[in-house]
């Protein structure tokens, strides 16, 4: 896997929008954080503002924005405004030989789940599952620690997650090391039949959504199931789940039944709780990095993702 470089006071990082248009309010009010808080230098993608439907840009606008981020080499890092949907349209044209030759700092989440897989896939990039600009940086209710997790981006960093940042539920018994992959569950199984299918052999396999009910959940999680994809991995880390309630209680599984069905008899660790996903705080983690999962000491351990 390619360590991108550390960033340092001074850089410039672009904003792009791969997904969906951005909130343009919440994007103006996170910049500051980038700029005052963090030191840095910000370029915007020249399409970040544009509009087509529910996409920011048309397919071609996306793809020149994010080429040009990678290819630039005033930029040291990118920063993705926001998800929603789109990432999947333009991942056939990504030029991933560029990505590989100019390896830099890539976060988001969401949505982007598909860039980071195709990214690690394809480039071999370690890329970073973290909080976005008008999803949630610019929002009041951005939280101490998510702020703090950007910190990983200027030192190599080692990540310690264990119940001191939330209650951790063990789904199954066992401690496991592995490259820690995945993202938004809905996404990874869009993935599977494409070239860009997530690879979980011996890896540890991260999953997190929003607005998904159980049922919307165990079909997800059923998916994964019979591809191969539970079986392959080394461990599982399942992040937050929000607005997962379901509509109609009287003929309901709960979420927790549903993560037991599939994972109690796996015979790997798996732990639930993370705050990693669509919540306050937002753990920041860096996909491509090592990650070493027990349910002994309830704790996960992550090594550097930048150099």
């Amino acid at each position: 896997m390619i360590l991108p470089n550390r960033l340092r006071a001074g850089d410039t990082v672009g904003v792009i929008a791969p997904a969906s248009h951005p909130n343009q309010e919440y994007l103006e009010k996170a910049l500051p954080f980038l700029q005052e808080e963090l030191g840095l230098n910000v370029q915007l993608g020249k399409y970040v503002s544009e509009k087509n439907g529910y996409l920011a840009g048309t397919d071609e606008e996306r793809l020149e924005d994010l080429h040009d981020m990678f290819k630039n080499p005033d930029i040291a890092g990118i920063i993705c405004a926001g998800g929603g949907y789109g990432t999947s349209r333009i991942s056939s044209e990504i030029n991933f030989d560029l990505i590989r030759d100019n390896p830099k700092i890539f976060w988001g989440y969401s949505d982007i789940t598909y860039l980071h897989t195709a990214f690690r896939q394809k480039a071999n990039l370690v890329t970073f599952h973290g909080p976005m600009l008008s999803s949630d940086i610019g929002k009041e209710d951005f939280d101490t620690l998510s702020r703090e997790m950007f910190q990983q981006l200027f030192e190599p960093t080692s990540l310690t997650y264990d119940e001191g940042i939330s209650p951790l539920t063990v789904l199954s018994e066992g401690e496991a090391t592995g490259e820690i992959v995945g993202g938004n569950l809905s996404l990874l199984v869009t993935s599977i039949g494409t070239e860009y299918e997530i690879d979980t052999a011996e890896k540890m396999l991260l999953i997190e959504d929003i607005g998904e009910e159980p049922y919307r959940v165990d079909s997800f999680l059923n998916q994964l199931r019979q591809a191969g994809k539970l079986h392959d991995a080394a461990g599982i880390i399942v992040g937050d789940f929000s607005k997962a309630e379901p509509k109609e209680q009287d003929a309901a599984i709960p979420l927790s039944k549903v993560l037991e069905h599939y994972f109690a008899d796996l015979h790997k660790p798996v732990l639930s709780g993370f705050k990693i996903g669509h919540c306050f705080p937002h753990f920041a983690v860096p996909l491509g990095a090592t990650a070493s999962l027990s349910s002994h000491s309830k704790s996960l351990h992550i090594t550097p993702g930048v150099k």
